[in-house]
């Protein structure tokens, strides 16, 4: 079942942590998901995100203690690990020269914002922010695409990071953000109460 009301979908999801481990989910349908979540807003466009995926037993076997034993990595039909590009501005090339191609930019736009990007990345702190908040703006469109395709989700920052780049070799130009599992729910998730959104609001004057 596919939903195409978003506040159906943005109402509906909620972090499943009882899957169904005899459901597989085709890689073809991995990969319509993560396209969507590759659609998620980012600085300058540079997509400061990767996706590790774990779609087979025996590699989520291999995941499981690095997650602390939580069931559900290996219950789940898969796991994405979302990493943080540390190295974004590597991307401005192969990011801006289509746009130039197709007439959408020009060079002299190109050069400026490459003057921007290049002194954000001379900045101590800016690498590792910018691929914690990029990477997760991709990370929630993963769990909404996920959900809106009709498959349950729940994110994980319970997990040893560099365990998991020890033993998957992860390239230390990648920071783990989060692991999202994927799956059909056993039983329906356990609903969550929400503050008053007027409590969590402040209007600027």
């Amino acid at each position: 079942m596919i939903m195409t009301d978003f506040f159906q979908v943005a109402e509906e999801r909620r972090s499943t942590k009882v899957y169904n481990p005899e459901v597989e989910i085709p890689r073809e349908e991995l990969v319509e998901i993560l396209q969507v979540a590759g659609k998620a807003p980012s600085a300058w466009n540079l997509q400061h995100w990767q996706f590790l995926v774990f779609d087979r037993k025996e590699v989520q076997e291999r995941l499981l203690p690095i997650a602390y034993n939580q069931q559900q990595v290996v219950d789940a039909s898969a796991v994405v690990a979302v990493l943080g590009d540390l190295e974004a501005d590597k991307k401005i090339d192969p990011v801006l020269d289509p746009s130039i191609e197709r007439g959408e930019m020009t060079p002299e736009l190109k050069e400026i914002l490459s003057k921007q990007i290049k002194g954000a990345y001379s900045r101590d702190l800016y690498p590792r922010d910018a691929a914690f908040s990029n990477a997760s703006l991709a990370a929630m469109q993963l769990m909404l695409a996920a959900k809106a395709k009709g498959w349950d989700t729940c994110p994980i920052g319970g997990f040893n990071p560099s365990a998991l780049v020890s033993q998957f070799n992860v390239s230390e130009r990648y920071l783990p953000i989060m692991l999202i599992t994927i799956g059909k729910p056993l039983k329906e998730a356990r609903k969550t109460d929400r503050l008053d959104i007027r409590n969590l609001i402040d209007w600027a004057e």
